[in-house]
């Protein structure tokens, strides 16, 4: 619970497609897409778990406007959030930086969101002090 995670990619990179697969380790109600025009989304867990919140960050112009959304009123949830590297440290002091870039060949010319990504992970804050990166994405 309370853990946060920003999402950094260029358009059709997969953040959204990275949401899903949370959304569906927490076992959350709802489909998971993204929030672009209503900005956030809380999708509920389907028993006890967590609760997920999902932000696209990408039309906020600052830090105030993440901090007025009012994340923190949904209690027990991760938070995911997209765009949101410039934004979050309003928000809160810890949170996992998922950087996904897409290569610029494509394996499939017929689907533009095909290929080979790169993810990079950057623990920012001491609630990440002792997590160790290296076999996270192995």
């Amino acid at each position: 619970a309370d853990d946060v995670v920003v999402l950094s990619g260029p358009l059709g990179a997969g953040k959204t497609t990275l949401v899903k697969g949370v959304a569906e380790q927490l076992d959350v109600q709802g489909v998971i897409a993204s929030p672009t025009f209503v900005v956030s989304r809380v999708h509920k867990p389907q028993g006890t778990g967590l609760a997920l919140v999902h932000v696209d960050a990408y039309r906020l112009s600052g830090q105030s406007d993440l901090v007025d959304l009012d994340l923190d009123a949904t209690k027990n949830a991760a938070y995911v959030i997209e765009w949101g590297k410039d934004l979050v440290s309003g928000f809160t002091e810890n949170w996992l930086e998922i950087e996904i870039d897409r290569a610029l060949e494509l394996n499939d010319d017929s689907d533009p969101a095909s290929g080979v990504r790169s993810i990079s992970v950057t623990a920012v804050g001491d609630r990440w002090r002792d997590l160790d990166l290296r076999g996270l994405l192995a």
